[in-house]
């Protein structure tokens, strides 16, 4: 599911869904820019694993989200990656592999994805 909620305009409908999550997903990823508030406050209202992508939207570049996402408080925890399309990839990637923890078949997939990489830079 793709959902566009932001932390500061629309904060009722990030409760909700945060409230509602555990029902329907197993791991979430928050993308954001400027502040970046939106991975935090949903990792505050839920148990499931959330993955913080910071956004290249600001006058900063996205250093700024990247700081936001990275320093949450003790107890609050959001993994982070890196700025931008790389980041939304590897978050991607990151939630399968918490996923295929549990799913032999999706642990298959990314092996299969993982030697296709390998091959690629092989013959590169």
């Amino acid at each position: 599911d793709v959902k566009i909620l932001s932390a500061h305009r629309t904060p009722d409908e990030v409760a909700k869904f945060a409230d509602e999550a555990e029902r329907k997903y197993a791991v979430i990823i928050a993308c954001a820019g400027y502040s970046a508030h939106l991975p935090g406050v949903i990792a505050s209202k839920t148990t499931l694993p959330v993955l913080g992508v910071p956004l290249d939207t600001s006058p900063l570049s996205g250093f700024d989200s990247l700081l936001s996402i990275v320093q949450m408080p003790s107890g609050v925890p959001v993994a982070t990656f890196t700025v931008g399309k790389a980041g939304s990839k590897n978050a991607g990637i990151f939630a399968v592999q918490i996923l295929a923890v549990s799913n032999p078949v999706l642990r298959k997939k990314l092996k299969e994805f993982k030697e296709r990489m390998r091959r690629k830079v092989i013959s590169s």
